[in-house]
């Protein structure tokens, strides 16, 4: 198994840094437009879902990582306060699908700009971090490949 080195943990804990630093921006810019952090997540997942996924509770639960239910709770509040609404697939009633209301656009186009802007100013920090650590781990990878080579020659 391999050791991590001093320089893998300082790395590892950059890139952690750098994440929490724009997770921190994150919720303090989701709190000021009076939602949580996972309304604004789940929001987003409705709004970026792929095209050839239906917007469902199971999906978005997925993507989110959260349990069916925090989803459904979620979706219950959003829908409260206007930002969302369920609706019925056409092809199959059964099937409840999640929409953006406009109102639940409009709020997730202003922070989602907020986000991507702090992404442009930060993401470099950001992106050389997790390259650092793919680096490191490349040479690791190098080293005890090359170790390898050199004790099957002997």
């Amino acid at each position: 198994m391999k050791k991590l080195t001093l320089s893998d943990y300082q790395a590892l804990a950059e890139f952690r840094y750098q994440i929490r630093r724009f997770l921190h921006f994150s919720e303090q810019v989701v709190k000021k437009a009076g939602l949580e952090r996972g309304q604004y997540q789940l929001m987003l997942a409705i709004k970026g879902m792929p095209a050839e996924v239906r917007p469902r509770i199971r999906e978005l639960a997925n993507r989110m990582q959260v349990r069916h239910h925090s989803a459904v709770e979620l979706v219950n509040r959003l829908e409260g306060r206007g930002f969302v609404h369920r609706t019925r697939a056409r092809d199959d009633r059964r099937e409840v699908l999640l929409a953006l209301t406009p109102k639940g656009e409009k709020v997730l186009g202003e922070l989602a700009l907020h986000h991507h802007d702090e992404l442009r100013s930060a993401g470099p920090e950001l992106v050389a971090a997790l390259r650092r650590i793919m680096r490191e781990g490349n040479d690791a990878a190098f080293l005890h490949s090359a170790s390898s080579h050199e004790k099957r020659k002997t």
